[in-house]
């Protein structure tokens, strides 16, 4: 291993400092009867399996895959490893967390996510692939209390932070911290921070340098240079981190078509390339290299048209999501919603490729 960068890197805070409260995410042990796409099938499932008192308040949403949200019964008595001391943070409240991947294997890469509910602990990264565990760390803690579902109670809340470090940088750059977001010009919040890590870690030029050292430890990110490159991340990690919880208005201004009529069954899938993009800037004079397109076939039929490779074949730890969301839903039928979705993950894609290029032409490192 190449290691003359280690001092470096060891310059930087981790992200499991930073981020005091963080753990793996959870484990149902039994997702075909606890985990489900309709929360009707769920409710079906669970009540046909076990002999309980169902209690329809139980039921959450789990970011389950990138890009992938399901529903689950979150019974702490039925799942495995519940991890109930950190994901209570996601169900009191309004709450993101980041969703990180310590790779298991010297082959596989660092990658990172980001969620608004509880995980599964392959969420982010395949981990019977190699791809690692996904770890995640709520922005915010909420006050200790008995589970309660989609309470509406106010709570108070305060940063899932290590103050060291955010006292820290709150001194490099002459800002002052709050714990929740306001106008002020020259205070920052806790969303900032977690922006600013979230475009750090997509960074291509920083996952390239400390490639060697993200596979055996925990990552390490710089702390900002000065504030004009702090806030210039802060921006673009705010829009990827919109684009992926799919809040962004950029992931409805879809690239693709979906043209053919039929039954909408996912059978066999598979990518036809057919013609080529060219080399175009972007608004802020970036050049977008060229990118074969194709047609992305869900049965003999019918297919997504348009979809770049790029899209297609991009990873998120062990996940390709463009293929993985269709694989895990063959033999079943895309309902309007998932069609406009899947459509939804490729722009997402695409622009998730665009911003890490971008954040590359800042001068932070």
């Amino acid at each position: 291993k190449n290691f003359a960068e280690q001092k470096k890197f060891n310059e930087g805070f981790l992200i499991n400092e930073i981020f005091k409260l963080n753990n793996v995410g959870i484990v149902s042990a039994n997702d075909s009867i606890l985990i489900n796409n309709n929360p009707t099938k769920l409710k079906e499932f669970v009540k046909n399996n076990y002999e309980i008192e169902f209690q329809e308040n139980l039921i959450t949403k789990i970011s389950y895959r990138p890009f992938d949200k399901k529903y689950i019964y979150y019974d702490i008595k039925l799942i495995e490893r519940s991890r109930e001391k950190l994901m209570k943070h996601f169900i009191y409240g309004d709450n993101v967390g980041i969703n990180w991947i310590r790779p298991m294997s010297s082959q596989y890469n660092f990658s990172l996510f980001i969620s608004k509910y509880i995980t599964d602990q392959c969420s982010a990264g395949n981990k019977s692939a190699g791809a690692g565990i996904s770890y995640i760390a709520p922005l915010y803690l909420y006050p200790d209390k008995k589970i309660n579902f989609h309470d509406s109670d106010d709570l108070s809340r305060i940063p899932n932070l290590d103050f060291k470090i955010v006292s820290h940088i709150a001194e490099k750059l002459c800002l002052t911290f709050t714990a929740e977001k306001e106008t002020s010009p020259n205070s920052f919040a806790p969303i900032d921070i977690l922006d600013y890590i979230y475009a750090v870690l997509h960074s291509p030029a920083y996952r390239e340098k400390f490639k060697e050292f993200l596979k055996i430890d925990f990552p390490r990110v710089p702390y900002p240079k000065d504030k004009d490159t702090f806030w210039q991340l802060v921006k673009l990690g705010g829009e990827i981190r919109q684009i992926h919880l799919m809040e962004s208005a950029t992931v409805e201004k879809y690239i693709t078509q979906y043209p053919v009529d039929g039954d909408n069954v996912v059978r066999k899938i598979r990518f036809v390339s057919y013609v080529y993009d060219p080399i175009l800037p972007d608004e802020n004079g970036v050049l977008n290299y060229p990118d074969y397109l194709g047609a992305v076939y869900i049965n003999d039929t019918q297919y997504f048209a348009d979809v770049p490779t790029s899209a297609w074949e991009f990873f998120i730890g062990g996940y390709q999501p463009a293929q993985k969301w269709l694989k895990d839903r063959k033999d079943r039928t895309l309902e309007f919603d998932d069609i406009l979705h899947y459509q939804k993950i490729i722009v997402a894609l695409k622009e998730t490729g665009r911003l890490m290029k971008e954040i590359d032409t800042i001068d932070w490192m």
